[in-house]
């Protein structure tokens, strides 16, 4: 999205929700004047890992991902703090 001077918006930070043993992980994925789109990974807390089993990765444009964090903080997901480490390089 454009802000009024015709720069693209300030790439976003990643974002975390979770709701019980469900987690999801937002990540900015293409940011330019052109296409602007965040990953969505679902992961869920097993009890016997350590880490989130990861279920599922998706692409949303950035209107799409903004509407599906409306929506799930309105369905009671909080924010939270990273639930696993990024992959390595």
């Amino acid at each position: 999205m454009a802000r009024g001077n015709g720069q693209p918006q300030p790439t976003p930070r990643e974002a975390w929700l979770r709701a019980g043993q469900r987690v999801l992980h937002f990540r900015p994925a293409r940011w330019d004047r052109w296409r602007q789109s965040l990953e969505v990974t679902s992961g869920e807390w097993l009890a016997d890992q350590a880490t989130p089993l990861l279920k599922h990765r998706q692409e949303l444009s950035r209107e799409d991902a903004l509407a599906l964090w409306r929506d799930l903080r309105r369905e009671g997901w909080v924010p939270c703090p990273p639930q696993w480490e990024p992959p390595l390089a």
